[in-house]
């Protein structure tokens, strides 16, 4: 029988102890919001003691390192997200072994994901990163190209477009925390209104998922907060 190794899950239950209280504020059901536990560097084993406490989403943004761990850990159930800023020649990789891609920016990286897919495999789950902000070191489609680049994605049979994600820039307060993520729910009910069926809204990550959850979040993208800080 497997056991858990020897690392604290205090930080799992932390974490689905905010989601369920800003749920709460804001309404909703707190089964409506996903956990994503973001598993970057982190060892395999500390990865098996949070799924065997019951964690069944991982998130991972780098291509070479995740694909080990996903073969390591396929006893358990989990489903894979890839989260890391998508290299055209990476694309095939992903393709393979994640069940959800939360980063497609551009036509060409949708393409070569929907080309690389296996036949075998259900359509990958995909999310359009949008840019909401200037930063230079993230990437993303912008808000006024989101609606083209959402039609194309559509009419890829091996992919299945479930909705949007943002990475916005750090802020101090939750009322500035909130307006990216209100702008990336009303982009998301503009593209319903325009015909598509989206359900997903990925954003919130450790330090301000209550933000997030209280304008809509449907995953949030938590690392430090469920495993403590890397070494």
């Amino acid at each position: 029988m497997l056991t858990a190794p020897q690392f604290s899950t205090d930080g799992l239950l932390s974490v689905r102890a905010r989601i369920a209280a800003a749920a709460a504020r804001a309404g909703r059901d707190p089964a409506e919001v996903t956990l994503l536990a973001v598993s970057k560097q982190q060892p395999e084993a500390a990865i098996r003691a949070v799924a065997l406490a019951g964690q069944r989403q991982f998130g991972e943004n780098y291509v070479q390192e995740s694909t080990g761990k996903i073969a390591a850990l396929a006893d358990l159930p989990l489903t894979w997200h890839f989260i890391g800023q998508l290299q055209a020649n990476k694309t095939r990789a992903v393709a393979e072994h994640f069940q959800w891609v939360h980063t497609v920016d551009r036509a060409r990286i949708a393409e070569r994901l929907n080309a690389q897919r296996p036949h075998y495999a259900p359509p990958l789950e995909v999310l359009l990163q949008v840019k909401l902000g200037d930063e230079a070191t993230k990437g993303g489609v912008s808000p006024d190209d989101t609606p083209a680049l959402a039609e194309a994605v559509a009419g890829m049979p091996r992919l299945k477009l479930r909705g949007l994600m943002c990475i916005p820039a750090d802020s101090r307060t939750e009322h500035e925390q909130r307006q990216p993520f209100r702008r990336l729910r009303e982009l998301l009910g503009a593209l319903n209104a325009g015909g598509h069926r989206l359900d997903t809204l990925s954003m919130g990550m450790s330090n301000d998922l209550e933000a997030a959850v209280l304008e809509g979040a449907t995953i949030v993208r938590v690392g430090t907060a469920v495993f403590g800080p890397r070494g």
